[in-house]
C-alpha cells in the first residue's frame, strides 16, 4: 500500500519517549523549549528574561539551495509519501492548508508541484526535479531495522532478507552514509526521519548519532493515539521498569510534545537543527481506533509548544472502514481533514509568532499545563495545552511583566493579568489556548 518496504514499517509500529514519566519519576519539571541551552545564542533582557532563537535560527534555510523559504510568515506544513498525479491533487492539498511534502510516489509529477508552488523532499533524485524539490529523504526509520552500526549493509530492505551482512555488527551508519554518498552533490538539505530505535531501543550515544550526524533536518514518529503496542511494558511502559501504562497516561496530546523535545534534547550543539514533529490523520494500526479531530488539533500545537520546526502529517490508514493512502482527500474522513484545516490556517496565520525567539526565563507555569512563550512585535505570546488527559483550572505566571489584559486569540475573550498571574480553564487532555499578553511591562526585551 506504501508502495516501498521501509515505509510498510511505519504502518505497523511506532514508539517514543515519554518525557513527562521520567518527570513524574523524578519529581522535577519538564524542561521547556526557552529553556533549552541556547549554546551562546541568547540575548539577555530584563527581569531574567531571555531570547532563545528558534532552533538553527531563522534563516537556517538560507544555506541550502534550493530551499525553503526563510521568510518568518512561512510554517513547514507537510504530507507524509503523497501521490501528487495533478494540479488538482495540488489545489486539494493547498486548500487543507499543506505547503509541503515529504516523499512522495515514484509517479508523482514535480511540474503539478512546482506550477501549485509547493515544495517537496523526495527520496529518489531524477531529471524532473527543479526549484519546488528543497531536500532529499533518507532511508526511513533506519534505526529501528538496520541498527546503530558501521557493519555491511545488503542493500535490502525490510521484507528484502537480511539487512546487514551476516556475522557483522547492525549496519544502521554505514547504510545511511552510503545513501548519501549517493544523493546527488547539492546543496539541498538532508532529511531523516527515525523511529522506536532512536526514541527508546538505541543507547543514547547510538541515538545521538543517528540525529546529529546524517541530515539538516531530523524528525520522528510515534502515534500515541492510535498505535496498539505503545502502551505496553516493551515500550511507553519501560519507563516506568516495565510497567503497562493505563490510558490516561499513555492516550494523551502531551506526549507528541514531550518526544519533540526528547529528540532535541539530542542535538548538538544545543539548538543547532530543526526537529520536525509527526501525527497521525487516520486508523494506521491495527487494533486501536482512528485518531479524533480534537486529538490531532491537540497534538499539532502540542508540538509546536515544545519546539517542533515543522509539521507533518502521517496520511495513510491501513485498517477500518476506509482504507487509503491520502486519507485528508477522502470523503470518510471530512471531520478529520476539518481539523487538519483549521490548525493549518491558525498555524499559517501565527507563522511569524512561531518563528520568532522563545522568551525564556518568563513564565511559570503548573504541572497540568504545558506551555512556551514567545516574544513577537513587542508582546509576549503564550503557547499553552493541557499536559494531562483531564483539564482544569490553571493560573499562569509571569511575575516580571505585572498588571496587562490576555487576549485569548481565536476565542472572543480577554482575562486580566493581576501581579503577573491570570488563570483560565483547560477543558480537558486536548484543550489548547493562545494567549497575547497586551501591556504589563516588556521584561527588559525588545
Amino acid at each position: 500500500m506504501l508502495g516501498r518496504h521501509p515505509r510498510r514499517a511505519k504502518a505497523r509500529v511506532t514508539i517514543g519517549i515519554l518525557l513527562l514519566f521520567v518527570v513524574a519519576a523524578c519529581g522535577s519539571e519538564p524542561k521547556k523549549p526557552g529553556s533549552t541551552p541556547n549554546d551562546g545564542r541568547a540575548q539577555p533582557g530584563g527581569s531574567g528574561a531571555v531570547l532563545v532563537p528558534v532552533d538553527g535560527g531563522p534563516d537556517y534555510y538560507a544555506k541550502f539551495s534550493p530551499g525553503l523559504p526563510t521568510d518568518p510568515g512561512f510554517f513547514p506544513i507537510a504530507v507524509w509519501y503523497e501521490s501528487v498525479a495533478s494540479a488538482d491533487d495540488v489545489r486539494v492539498d493547498k486548500e487543507a492548508g499543506l505547503n509541503s511534502y515529504v516523499e512522495l510516489t515514484a509517479d508523482s509529477n514535480f511540474q503539478a508541484i512546482a506550477d501549485g508552488k509547493m515544495y517537496a523532499i523526495p527520496s529518489e533524485a531524477g531529471d524532473d526535479h527543479g526549484k519546488e524539490t528543497v531536500g532529499w529523504l533518507l532511508a526511513d526509520e533506519v534505526d529501528m531495522w538496520a541498527g546503530g552500526g558501521n557493519g555491511k549493509w545488503t542493500g535490502n530492505f525490510p521484507g528484502e532478507g537480511d539487512i546487514c551482512v551476516s556475522g557483522q555488527t547492525d549496519c544502521g551508519y554505514s547504510l545511511l552514509n552510503k545513501q548519501r554518498a549517493e544523493l546527488p552533490k547539492d546543496k539541498r538539505l538532508r532529511f531523516a526521519n527515525y523511529g522506536k530505535g532512536v526514541l527508546f531501543w538505541l543507547d543514547e550515544g547510538e541515538a545521538e548519532h543517528f540525529v546529529n550526524t546524517f541530515s539538516d533536518v531530523v524528525s520522528t514518529d510515534i502515534y500515541w493515539f492510535t498505535d496498539q503496542n505503545v502502551c505496553g511494558h516493551g515500550e511507553g511502559g519501560t519507563i516506568f521498569e516495565g510497567q503497562d501504562l493505563d490510558k490516561a497516561t499513555c492516550r494523551r496530546a502531551a506526549n507528541y510534545g514531550f518526544v519533540v523535545e526528547k529528540v532535541r534534547s539530542m542535538i548538538k550543539p544545543a539548538n543547532s537543527k530543526p526537529v520536525w514533529g509527526f501525527v497521525e490523520v487516520g486508523q494506521p494500526s491495527e487494533g486501536a481506533p482512528m485518531i479524533k479531530p480534537e486529538q490531532i488539533t491537540a497534538a499539532v500545537w502540542s508540538m509546536i509548544i515544545n519546539g517542533a520546526r515543522g509539521i507533518m502529517y502521517f496520511n495513510h490508514s491501513f485498517y477500518g472502514d476506509c482504507r487509503s493512502q491520502h486519507a485528508l482527500r477522502e470523503p470518510c474522513y471530512a471531520a478529520n481533514r476539518a481539523a487538519v484545516t483549521a490548525v493549518n490556517k491558525r498555524i499559517a496565520a501565527l507563522a511569524p509568532v512561531l518563528n520568532a525567539p522563545f522568551a525564556d526565563g518568563v513564565l511559570n507555569a503548573p504541572n497540568g499545563v504545558d506551555a512556551s512563550v514567545k516574544w513577537h512585535d513587542g508582546h509576549f505570546y503564550i503557547l499553552a495545552g493541557s499536559a494531562e488527559a483531564a483539564g482544569g483550572k490553571a493560573t499562569l505566571s509571569l511575575p516580571c511583566v505585572g498588571n496587562a489584559t490576555v487576549t485569548v486569540l481565536d476565542e472572543n475573550r480577554t482575562l486580566q493579568m493581576i501581579t503577573g498571574m491570570f488563570t483560565d480553564d483547560f477543558a480537558d487532555g486536548n484543550a489548547v489556548h493562545i494567549y497575547r499578553v497586551d501591556g504589563g511591562s516588556s521584561c527588559g526585551l525588545t
